[in-house]
């Protein structure tokens, strides 16, 4: 290694003096760097993070051959603060061991206490898992996922019933769609860093049984604050999945496969808001059931996801697997000292606050890649949402079509999205085409491949849809119908691409990247139904389309130019990664 190379790959020595702790959802534990064999992979770089310059592969394999160099790099790595530094942060004086015993000193070599992997091909690693068991998992997860997405838009129909019911506006009612889509911007921020350091597992049980407490409320709400209330309750606690998911992915799946996993859970997110609102319509529409019933099947199949996630989840994190590891060992032995690296963590308030909250604001709105690409996301996520107007105006209001006959056409949404989800899969042979002349590290322009053509799909998209849509004597429906394939495929590329480059750009911070960009994507989200029905009325169809398929129009250069000036950028970036 050059002397250069190993100056910009080597912590500091003021970083190891000082850093006593690293955010949850952004740092790995010793069993993800020294003990754990796959994530010395490059693209597996996107679960650490620390404040301080990359490092690599080979400088950890150099320093894990030292115990003293290997435990030091550890506690730079987690955040683990040594005794006189934990000592030395507390105001009040050492308290005694009582009955003048002297404090034992620290045991001098820690590491035969530590556990660890037991090599590569461990077959508790999830890594190693049978493939049925690894599809099972993402069945159970995915399922959890779906019952989340599907409550976020299935309340869309009843909105006039709602309104009539409680005796408020049409906006108000609104509200219970946007309030929680609000939650997706505020939960993730609690979950990720509670999936990090508890693990997977617990934190999925509890999201699913808050979610699906709730939405019952919601539907046994007997006025309108409660339902608002239950709601935007639901969407905070919910929105565990839209995190912890494609983190339980990520402990799956290597890099080679993940990109492809990745794609399949951003088609569930996107698709499912779109297919709910079919089924509630027919719901909304059978007098026995109405409006509530969209929330109890919600909750019904929110508890079907908890029951599978109770019952046959295995937690995937590697350093809780660790964990349950060295508890097992110490209840057989007796021996205590027995532990797993992530026992180690030193985490306070300040540091949750500082590295889970602050630091994805500050990037999202100060880093060029990172703000242009959430921008262009939080668009096409908010025209998913106002989708659920501008569907019903046209196929309702325009072509006379009823009841649940008249979300169907969201069909052609779903097909361009399955359409453009299979575009990615074939693109990702590029991706890892381009990473294997890199020497097997990410190329990050080479994930903007689909979004070339979805940025283009999608304006063509919503201008054929409210053009052909406005004038139902000359179109028939199945023209702005068709539609469909065209914004699909734009939504679910431009999605999918964003999120894998913003990955590959910022790997160790990638966490606060993707949790700026949710955040962004959430609150745009959340205001876009409560004006949609004022534009398109106001405005006209097919001029309200017009605007909003300019603005796609414009957003078409940022792939192009990323893809062409986005090294030169990163390399000037604070944060994000060249490799």
């Amino acid at each position: 290694m050059s002397e250069d190379h190993s100056k910009e790959s080597t912590l500091p020595k003021e970083e190891l003096d000082n850093n006593s702790s690293v955010s949850a959802n952004e740092n790995t534990s010793n069993s993800d760097v020294a003990e754990n064999p796959h994530s010395l992979e490059a693209d597996d770089i996107e679960s650490q993070a620390q404040d301080e310059e990359p490092f690599f592969a080979d400088d950890l394999e150099r320093a894990d051959t030292n115990t003293g160099a290997s435990r030091q790099l550890s506690r730079a790595l987690t955040g683990v603060s040594t005794p006189a530094e934990v000592d030395a942060s507390y105001k009040t004086p050492m308290p005694s061991m009582g009955l003048d015993k002297e404090i034992p000193k620290d045991y001098p070599d820690a590491e035969p206490y530590t556990v660890s992997f037991d090599g590569p091909d461990d077959p508790i690693h999830p890594h190693n898992w049978p493939m049925k068991k690894k599809a099972f998992t993402c069945a159970c997860i995915g399922l959890n996922t779906a019952g989340v997405a599907f409550g976020s838009s299935v309340f869309s129909p009843g909105i006039t019933e709602v309104a009539s019911a409680y005796h408020v506006g049409r906006v108000v009612a609104t509200l219970g769609i946007s309030l929680y889509v609000l939650g997706f911007a505020t939960g993730p921020v609690i979950w990720a860093p509670l999936s990090e350091l508890y693990g997977r597992r617990p934190v999925l049980i509890l999201s699913c049984l808050g979610f699906v407490c709730f939405t019952f409320a919601t539907a046994t709400a007997k006025d309108i604050q409660t339902v608002m209330l239950c709601r935007v309750f639901a969407g905070i606690i919910g929105a565990a999945p839209l995190v912890v998911v494609p983190a339980s992915f990520a402990d799956l799946f290597g890099p080679t496969q993940r990109g492809k996993a990745i794609t399949i859970f951003s088609i569930a997110v996107f698709a499912v808001p779109l297919a709910a609102p079919v089924a509630g319509a027919f719901i909304v529409n059978n007098h026995k059931l109405r409006w509530r019933w969209t929330e109890y099947v919600t909750g019904i199949i929110g508890s079907f996801g908890l029951a599978l996630i109770t019952l046959f989840f295995e937690e995937t994190h590697h350093p809780i697997i660790l964990v349950n590891k060295a508890r097992e060992i110490k209840k057989r032995t007796g021996n205590w000292l027995i532990h797993a690296p992530h026992d180690e963590f030193e985490l306070s308030i300040k540091d949750i606050v500082e590295k889970n909250i602050s630091r994805p604001l500050i990037m999202v709105f100060t880093e060029p890649i990172l703000f242009l690409i959430s921008f262009y996301n939080a668009f096409v996520y908010g025209i998913l949402y106002l989708l659920l107007t501008a569907y019903p105006l046209i196929f309702a209001g325009k072509y006379g079509m009823s009841g649940g006959v008249a979300y169907l056409p969201y069909f052609g949404l779903i097909i361009g999205m399955i359409i453009g989800g299979s575009y990615c899969f074939f693109c990702e042979g590029y991706y890892l085409r381009d990473m294997k002349k890199n020497g097997g590290k990410p190329m990050p322009e080479s994930r903007l491949y689909p979004l070339f053509v979805g940025s283009v799909s999608f304006p063509v998209g919503m201008l054929w849809l409210t053009w052909t849509g406005n004038y139902p004597d000359k179109c028939h429906w199945m023209v702005p119908t068709t539609s469909g394939l065209f914004i699909g495929f734009g939504l679910i590329t431009i999605f999918n691409s964003s999120i894998n480059y913003v990955i590959d750009c910022y790997l160790i911070f990638a966490a606060s990247a993707i949790a700026g960009n949710t955040f962004l994507r959430s609150i745009t989200a959340c205001a876009f139904p409560l004006f949609s029905v004022q534009m398109f009325e106001g405005m006209g169809i097919n001029w309200a389309g017009l605007l909003l398929g300019l603005v796609g129009a414009v957003l078409i250069p940022v792939p192009f130019l990323f893809y062409r000036y986005g090294r030169k950028i990163r390399e000037k970036s604070k944060y994000a990664f060249v490799l």
